[in-house]
């Protein structure tokens, strides 16, 4: 790896980047979801949009996956049914685009039986580069001891983990007419990170990869306040990592929506260079927010170069070796 380092043919590898296929779109429209996420403008997608935006941000390759409302809509054996159709597709847009895209296989929680197929499927079979959860399934968070299970299977098989949040469980939760990803999510990653700290479940499973969406949400910025829960409930002593900061330093982070001078600074902070990806959250975001993250990144001067290099693509060929010899197309 370290002989590439400065390398300028070797682009930008995105690991927030989502796909909507035709297929996928018409499960939601049968389930009645003619609003997949409240509020937020769902946008249309195909492969030429992908490719063509990557193209003209020097983006050489996408690891994408499947974002709200997931493949959970209130049916457990259609859900089954979706992911493994999700995950075969991953596999052919894959072998259709050598080099351009890896993917995070989708599961059908909450059903631990049936993810647990899935996973060795996805994996095993289709050899996709890693596995997407949710912060929550129906109010279940990651730390919950029900999700062991995974946890140990994706452990064994050495893939990282990327954490997407969803709309938080709470059924009165006030909204103010916004939609939930304008600031909600970041709670939620938060929320998420919050119950994996102080229900052991980060130190169980030490050799897991997590990649935390968005900053990782307000992790950056609340880490400190975190570890006076012992402080504040003596009880918690028994609940909280050794070492919560060495702990969260572990995770790794995408730029998502947090390539800018306020998020960056606090972000840098707590996480070292070798933890940081580059991600855009295209569709969901249009190009132009591809292509500004890109410039921030550039321009940023809370990174020396080679700091850059290892956030644009350094980390995750680390991660995903089926892009490692991604280059600039």
């Amino acid at each position: 790896m370290g002989e590439h380092a400065g390398n300028s043919e070797y682009g930008v590898i995105d690991v927030h980047h989502h796909i909507v296929p035709d297929f996928y779109r018409k499960a939601m429209t049968r389930a009645g979801l003619g609003v997949p996420i409240p509020g937020v403008d769902y946008p249309t997608w195909s492969v030429e949009s992908s490719l063509g935006a990557m193209g003209r941000n020097g983006v050489s390759a996408a690891v994408v996956s499947i974002t709200e409302p997931n493949i959970h809509f209130g049916d457990q054996a259609n859900a089954n049914a979706l992911a493994h159709d999700v995950n075969q597709y991953f596999a052919e847009l894959i072998s259709g685009n050598p080099g351009r895209f890896g993917a995070f296989a989708v599961l059908p929680l909450p059903d631990i039986d049936a993810s647990l197929a899935e996973l060795e499927h996805a994996i095993d079979d289709l050899k996709l580069d890693g596995v997407g959860l949710l912060t929550h399934y129906h109010g279940v968070y990651l730390g919950d001891l029900s999700l062991e299970p995974i946890f140990t299977e994706i452990e064994r098989r050495g893939v990282p983990v990327f954490v997407h949040p969803t709309v938080p469980p709470s059924k009165d939760q006030p909204t103010f007419g916004l939609p939930p990803s304008l600031y909600e999510f970041t709670f939620d990653t938060t929320r998420a990170v919050a119950n994996l700290l102080y229900t052991g479940t980060l130190d169980r499973h030490p050799s897991m990869r997590w990649i935390l969406s968005h900053g990782g949400g307000a992790i950056p910025f609340l880490a400190k306040r975190l570890t006076y829960g012992p402080v504040i409930n003596s009880r918690l002593s028994e609940r909280a990592p050794k070492d919560m900061i060495a702990t969260l330093r572990s995770l790794y982070c995408d730029i998502a929506l947090s390539a800018n001078d306020y998020a960056l600074p606090s972000l840098r902070a707590l996480f070292a260079p070798s933890q940081i990806l580059f991600g855009s959250d295209f569709p969901f975001m249009p190009e132009w927010q591809m292509a500004e993250t890109v410039d921030t990144l550039k321009r940023y001067k809370g990174f020396e170069e080679a700091e850059r290099d290892l956030i644009r693509w350094g980390n995750a060929r680390k991660l995903f070796p089926r892009l490692d010899r991604a280059v600039v197309s």
